[in-house]
């Protein structure tokens, strides 16, 4: 299993600095999860990951290796990206999208194999995409499409994957049912995951490792348990909150200051009516 890390990572687009001089290590075998306020890098830093931005200084290091010295194949066959919002060429149905997850192991003479096939098999059948694989990828809903596009990632059969914002427009239900697909995939398979969530509550329930992103390098990183407080918060997102624990699994929950309805202050205020 690959050790993925970052050295004296620089990143930025023009003059523009996102990431400036960053170092972190990626645990194997864990899903790892970048939290923090919009425009602070998380996208940034997974891209350049994955290989898909080259830094401005320093270096992304796969198994002891620069990765920017790495073949483009080579990299493809140990680690996979989904980013956010993938566009999808109208008609391509769910089969065909997979399939394109075994392009790495594919040459110029190379015929489709039984490794392929295997490999794309077991992709629609983790993702429960198997009855959908003649269906095209526009014609299914939000979850359903993610799920395909998991399953295109996971035919590429590396043992970690990149995945940004994976339940940006889903639903609740949806969000759920990706984020419990990413969840068995670490535990069955032990792959490593690492994404982008914006929901602090989900990040605290599925993430072994957080890394909060902040002035353009790392803020605070460990388990949730150990790291997410009131003050993580307000210094990370500037928002004022209380956190408990979640009664269900144990995790920290995140209760924002706001304005909002407050059912105790309406029952309070109809108490003291009745009252008088």
């Amino acid at each position: 299993m690959q050790m993925l890390s970052a050295k004296d990572l620089t990143l930025g687009y023009g003059d523009d600095i996102i990431i400036d001089d960053l170092n972190i290590t990626i645990p194997k075998g864990e899903i790892t999860v970048f939290i923090g306020s919009n425009g602070c890098g998380k996208s940034t830093l997974l891209r350049s990951l994955a290989r898909l931005l080259k830094p401005k200084g320093g270096d992304v290091v796969l198994d002891g290796e620069n990765i920017a010295k790495m073949g483009t194949k080579d990299v493809a066959k140990q680690l996979s990206i989904l980013p956010q919002g993938p566009a999808t060429p109208d008609g391509l149905s769910v089969m065909e999208l997979v399939k394109q997850g075994r392009h790495p192991y594919r040459g110029f003479m190379k015929q489709w194999s039984k490794e392929d096939e295997n490999a794309v098999h077991h992709a629609l059948e983790a993702t429960n995409m198997l009855a959908f694989k003649d269906r095209p990828v526009d014609s299914l809903s939000g979850g359903q499409r993610q799920r395909a596009w998991i399953a295109m990632t996971l035919a590429q059969e590396t043992d970690t994957i990149l995945l940004d914002e994976p339940t940006t427009y889903l639903d609740m239900t949806h969000q759920i049912d990706v984020l419990d697909l990413l969840f068995d995939l670490n535990e069955k398979d032990g792959r490593t995951v690492v994404m982008v969530l914006h929901d602090l509550n989900l990040a605290c329930r599925y993430a072994h490792h957080i890394v909060a992103i902040k002035d353009k390098d790392v803020f605070a990183q460990g388990r949730p348990e150990e790291i997410v407080t009131c003050n993580l918060v307000h210094d990370v997102f500037q928002m004022k909150c209380d956190v408990t624990f979640d009664p269900m699994f144990g995790t920290p929950m995140c209760i924002p200051h706001g304005r909002g309805r407050c059912i105790l202050a309406e029952k309070a205020g109809l108490q003291q009516s009745a009252a008088n």
